[in-house]
């Protein structure tokens, strides 16, 4: 192992350890603090986090505004890594009670997980998705199937796919091979839930969409799932709703078109999926945690073609 993946593995370690065993208010506190000097410093994420933000809050927005709205966004970010730092220790009581949720959302999920169909939850990178998952799982008594992102070093990977098979949920690396397609629609077939977080491409494969008006390109494996399987696929929006608390929303089933070829179903779909995630974002932006170039415009070319 690399001298540098090394020290950001023993780093990811401690902060288990540490940050699990600090007061709760001395561990949201710090967090906050950290994100602040990100913040005050203008590092790079937080130039990117405003680059995307402007695209949502709109270009005459002034910059006193923007870099408001990127501190609150910086605080939510670092939020949700504290929370990673100490989901484990959460009983089931705290996990049940700590989301906000509409009935009618409560009753479309309910009916999406007991479907024989089974089911795509899919989400993007806004609130705490592990938060949400061990919700579902406490309030379900149901397993699910999740895919994450193979982070360098290997072995800060290995640290968050445990942590997330703690919390009770089928982890599976994210390989871009067939195999990992092939298990989840085995899950799927079988009626059993599937959960991923799908507004980036990891794959060179996503389908480019229009996302609040300029276009960038998102997963296209929820849709390629539903049209796979003939399973639902439901757009799932999150943020936070309060200190320890997070909301949830869980959009209208996305149906298959009853016409045309493979890719143009899949294609309608993924950007019906991208207008439900813009949704979500365009009412809680301070949630979206995307600390990346994630517009086609701010890409570097090699990163743009298909």
């Amino acid at each position: 192992m690399k001298v540098k993946h090394w020290v950001i593995a023993c780093g990811y370690r401690a902060a288990w350890s540490l940050i699990g065993a600090m007061p709760e208010r001395t561990a949201y506190r710090l967090f906050d603090r950290i994100a602040d000097r990100l913040w005050k410093v203008r590092a790079a994420p937080v130039l990117r986090l405003e680059a995307n933000l402007l695209r949502v809050l709109g270009k005459d927005t002034t910059p006193e505004a923007l870099a408001a709205m990127s501190r609150k966004g910086m605080r939510s970010a670092l939020r949700y890594y504290c929370e990673a730092f100490r989901l484990n220790g959460w009983d089931r009581s705290r996990i049940v009670d700590s989301v906000d949720i509409a009935d009618e959302d409560r009753a479309r999920l309910a009916d999406a997980i007991r479907s024989e169909r089974g089911a795509v939850l899919a989400l993007g990178h806004t609130g705490n998705y592990d938060h949400a998952g061990a919700w579902l799982i406490a309030t379900h008594a149901i397993e699910f199937t999740t895919v994450a992102e193979n982070l360098k070093p290997e072995a800060v990977a290995e640290r968050f796919w445990d942590y997330r098979r703690k919390l009770g949920m089928e982890v599976l690396p994210h390989d871009g091979g067939p195999s990992v397609v092939g298990t989840l629609a085995r899950r799927l077939r079988a009626g059993r839930t599937v959960c991923l977080v799908a507004d980036r491409d990891l794959s060179a494969s996503g389908v480019p969409v229009d996302f609040f008006g300029e276009t960038t390109r998102i997963a296209a494996g929820p849709a390629a799932l539903a049209v796979l399987t003939g399973c639902g696929l439901y757009p799932v929006s999150l943020w936070y709703s309060g200190p320890g608390r997070m909301g949830i929303r869980v959009h209208p089933e996305i149906p298959v078109p009853p016409g045309g070829t493979r890719q143009e179903k899949i294609a309608g779909m993924t950007q019906a999926l991208a207008d439900a995630y813009a949704e979500g974002i365009a009412a809680h932006p301070e949630d979206w945690h995307m600390l990346q170039p994630y517009f086609l415009a701010d890409r570097p070319p090699s990163l743009t073609s298909p």
